[in-house]
């Protein structure tokens, strides 16, 4: 047990562009790795400027900046005597390249690009990158002046390399090379590659963890080593939140693991680690064979610092860390907690004063709420153990440099404020349930009717046309009907705006607020929400999750919030109460859309995740449905979702910005790409017919033979 070493990895709150900012959060980090005596850091990827850049990369200042805050790391005697793996753009012979720049004692040891970039779902790295698509080959880098001022250096290696320490060797591989069938991790363990970093910008989705912590226990499994896993963590402008969950495994073993969803700027974590147990490891026969089968090594870069210290420690109190038990949320917890913490950046660096939602008392808009609540449950829990940061930001926020709120609640109460916006057709109890929760959390609370404006508008529209639309139970046509629904909807937005301006300057506050939508990924999916109405907002939390998966956040927050309202919002009926209530009528969200919301998760996940068109849709879904469904009924619905998703698709064009959790999100903003025009579905549709004669042709038949 004589090469202890303790390594370093972090998490680290980044934000796009904030390049001051990320510099100094990437000094901590590296001030904590050296404090825990770390002998090599590694931070998220492109963490000096940012991962959410987008076209800003395409831009020659962002990589001016970057080399501007990159010196000032490497100078920093505070970023001395510890190997530094720093995440940065860098172009190199007119190319732009996702770079990872190892360094030591203000000398740069190599620069290694990024080989296999993500080009899908929410990334389009290939529109500001281009990949190092040479395997083991280097060239020199010519370095910036400023650069080369501090290290001495005029030119470094650039390229698919690996640094050489005088006890073990290091490589790095960057985020979706991990994912990557042949990953850069198994050639380097093979040519004696002890300790791989993986640097990322992985960003949440329900239920994603598991799939990432296998693949990173899998990199080492096999042929041992150690893996340092880093990640971005929080919201860096944009609807993704990147939840963090550094790691440091060893042969396979989880031995420290960093939290998933945090307020935290800088988390680092850190574990003691001994070479020798990868040696141990890498003993067995087949791998020694594969490994002398390479016919080309990596060029090694030579680093002066040992990872271990000199010397034997042993020392019956020092040893490796232990193996942990891997932590996961429920998807509950999940929602509970990554929306929030996104909501908590958005606000902070948004420059406002809190939120606005129309609280409908509805399930969508409460489960909205409910998040906002969950977000001031952290934020008092980070204020109670003394987070200078989040304390600050609180009193940024309210404008008020004493404040310093105790309870869920008094937080609230100062930045969110939730408006009942009632009409002749809302309920008495969907009136009284929002305002009862809105007590609950907190939350500072306004009802109103709103009949004299939506009168105005149809009197206005009679005064012109010289004719008076009608609900459809009062013998008006459905396109009447859903013109006047859609007048209190978009009237709604409308009023939203107005508060969100004008509550603080009422109660005596400075500032404006941000509208929360709350219109949810199957609602989206399905283009059952009103073009510009209430759903329209600055920000919306539940865009991206189910309906289904909302009922059980409710259920979940129920119980563990102590809020007893929120049972109400579960068994009571999901309708948007924009039509007159009758003894033989009430509106039903599900009877309008003629699928259920379960039913419509599946459609979103067939469409997008398994890529199915009409046809092979309603083929999966014979198998899946049948028997409950009639091979008639699961044609209809299939080609009910398909007409229904084709004539409101240009209303995805114009969602709410929405945070990132599911699959088969509708998000037209770069993570589903399709048209918003759409042609009759004709031959899928005579292929599903055919296919339901053949069906029916051959059930009559053995009918036939059973008579």
């Amino acid at each position: 047990m004589g090469h202890l070493t303790t390594l370093a990895t972090c998490s680290l709150n980044q934000w796009a562009l904030d390049f001051e900012g990320n510099a100094e959060r990437i000094i901590e980090s590296i001030r904590i790795a050296k404090a825990a005596g770390a002998s090599l850091r590694v931070g998220p990827e492109l963490e000096v400027t940012g991962y959410g850049c987008l076209d800003h990369f395409l831009e020659g200042d962002t990589y001016l900046h970057a080399w501007e805050m990159f010196a000032r790391i490497l100078n920093n005697e505070e970023c001395q005597d510890i190997i530094l793996d720093i995440g940065m753009p860098v172009t190199h012979k007119n190319v732009r390249y996702n770079c990872r720049v190892i360094c030591l004692n203000r000398k740069i040891l190599l620069i290694r690009p990024k080989m296999w970039l993500a080009n899908d779902g929410n990334y389009r790295e290939m529109r500001y990158f281009t990949p190092w698509a040479r395997p083991r080959y280097t060239e020199m880098y010519y370095l910036p002046r400023m650069i080369s001022e501090i290290s001495g250096q005029t030119q470094v290696l650039f390229g698919d390399a690996v640094v050489s320490t005088p006890d073990s060797c290091i490589g790095a591989e960057t985020c979706e090379e991990l994912f990557t069938p042949d990953s850069p991790h198994i050639p380097m363990g093979l040519d004696g590659v002890e300790v791989v970093t993986n640097s990322s910008g992985s960003h949440h989705e329900l239920r994603k963890l598991h799939t990432r912590i296998e693949l990173i226990r899998n990199a080492t499994l096999q042929h041992g080593g150690i893996y340092l896993y880093s990640n971005q963590q929080g919201c860096d402008g944009d609807r993704l939140y990147y939840d963090g969950c550094a790691m440091i495994i060893v042969n396979g073993k989880v031995v420290a693991q960093g939290s998933q969803f945090s307020l935290k700027d800088v988390e680092v974590v850190t574990a003691i680690v001994d070479l020798e147990d990868v040696r141990s490891f890498r003993f067995a026969p087949s791998r020694g064979l594969q490994a002398v089968s390479v016919t080309k090594s990596y060029q090694r870069v030579e680093a002066s610092k040992s990872l271990s210290k000199n010397g034997e420690m042993i020392h019956p109190g020092i040893g490796p860390s232990r193996e942990i038990q891997v932590h996961y949320h429920t998807p509950e917890e999940e929602i509970a907690l990554g929306p929030a913490c996104w909501l908590w950046d958005y606000l902070r660096r948004s420059g406002t004063s809190g939120f606005f939602l129309p609280l409908s008392g509805g399930i969508d808009s409460c489960a909205t709420a409910t998040i906002v609540h969950s977000m001031c449950r952290l934020v008092i829990e980070a204020c109670e153990n003394g987070d200078r940061q989040v304390i600050t930001d609180v009193q940024k926020i309210t404008k008020d440099p004493t404040f310093i709120p105790t309870t869920p609640q008094e937080l609230a109460n100062r930045i969110f404020h939730t408006c009942f916006m009632g009409t002749e057709n809302s309920s008495s109890e969907t009136r009284s349930r929002a305002k009862e929760f809105a007590e609950a959390i907190g939350a500072y609370h306004v009802d109103l009717n709103m009949d004299s404006l939506v009168t105005a508008v149809r009197e206005l529209f009679t005064f012109v046309t010289n004719k008076k639309p009608r609900f459809q139970v009062h013998g008006g046509t459905k396109t009447e009907n859903l013109a006047l629904q859609n007048i209190q909807a978009r009237l709604r937005m409308v009023l939203a705006y107005l508060f969100a301006q004008l509550l603080p300057w009422v109660r005596g506050f400075e500032g404006g607020l941000l509208v929360l939508g709350s219109a949810n990924v199957d609602e989206c999916l399905r283009g059952y929400l009103t073009k510009y109405d209430c759903s329209s907002a600055d920000i919306n939390p539940i865009g991206g999750i189910s309906k289904t998966d909302l009922k059980r956040f409710i259920a979940y927050a129920r119980d563990q919030f102590d809020i007893p309202i929120l049972h109400d919002f579960l068994t009571a009926t999901p309708t948007a109460e924009l039509e007159p209530i009758t003894k033989e009528y009430v509106q039903s969200d599900e009877a309008d859309m003629g699928m259920t919301y379960d039913e419509l998760s599946v459609f979103g996940r067939l469409r997008k995740v398994e890529k199915c068109g009409p046809y092979s849709m309603f083929t999966k879904l014979l198998h899946l449905w049948y028997p409950r469904l009639t091979p008639s009924e699961i044609a209809t619905k299939t080609k009910n979702f398909f007409w229904y998703y084709a004539i409101n698709r240009h209303k995805q064009t114009t969602l709410t910005p929405s945070y990132h959790a599911e699959q088969y999100s509708p998000d037209d903003n770069r993570y589903d790409l399709r048209p918003f025009l759409y042609p009759r579905f004709s031959w899928p549709w005579k292929k599903i017919d055919s296919a339901l004669e053949q069906i029916e042709k051959v059930k009559a038949e053995q009918e036939k033979k059973v008579q």
